[in-house]
């Protein structure tokens, strides 16, 4: 999901989120490891590769940190604040943003709404944008979760992504397919993904 929540990896824990977007003209790569080294203080680096017209360049390279005010609970609430950096290293520029996550649990956590609040500033065209994010999390099955947002900055119209999400070991690997588009838009803003998320266990000294 493009909309985050307010939870963070466990500490002294590990994980890697990764997908493949598959979109009208392009195929993006992703990989996002991120760690908890202190506690509440997730660092995240990775980013992106992208195949178009038959080349594969790095577009995209991320580095954020994540930090909690209050943890989600079971039918509570939770907030954070994160921010970070992408350089995109094709057209020489960097864009920096913050948001803060906000989490909503109900039946315990049979239902999560999570939404985001943020602000980029572009480095391209040096314009600063308001962010927003709002998604939800459905549990269908005992591993298995309907996923579905809205996302967007203005100006500009918004995004809508709907998929699964499901745990082939809980707590430990999931996977994920979505699909997205704008809202209103034509065929060539569309995008499928499909997705890998490992954590691991508290290892880190």
């Amino acid at each position: 999901m493009i909309t985050d929540d307010a939870r963070i990896v466990d500490a002294k824990a590990c994980q890697l989120e990764s997908w493949i977007k598959k979109n009208p003209d392009s195929t993006e790569t992703w990989a996002l490891p991120a760690c908890n080294f202190t506690g509440n203080l997730e660092l995240s680096l990775g980013g992106a590769m992208t195949r178009e017209a038959g080349r594969t360049q790095t577009t995209d390279v991320v580095m954020q940190g994540k930090t909690l005010f209050k943890p989600l609970e079971p039918n509570g609430w939770g907030i954070g604040l994160a921010a970070g950096t992408v350089r995109h290293p094709l057209a020489d520029s960097r864009d920096w943003y913050a948001y803060v996550p906000t989490s909503f649990s109900f039946r315990n956590d049979a239902v999560v709404v999570h939404t985001n609040l943020g602000w980029l500033r572009e480095g391209e065209t040096r314009r600063h944008h308001l962010t927003w994010g709002l998604g939800t999390e459905a549990q269908l099955t005992e591993r298995t979760w309907l996923i579905a947002e809205t996302f967007g900055q203005n100006p500009g119209k918004p995004f809508h992504q709907l998929g699964l999400r499901h745990w082939l070991v809980p707590d430990h690997i999931q996977l994920d397919a979505t699909y997205g588009n704008r809202n209103g838009g034509a065929h060539g803003e569309r995008w499928f993904s499909i997705g890998l998320r490992l954590l691991s266990v508290p290892f880190l000294p």
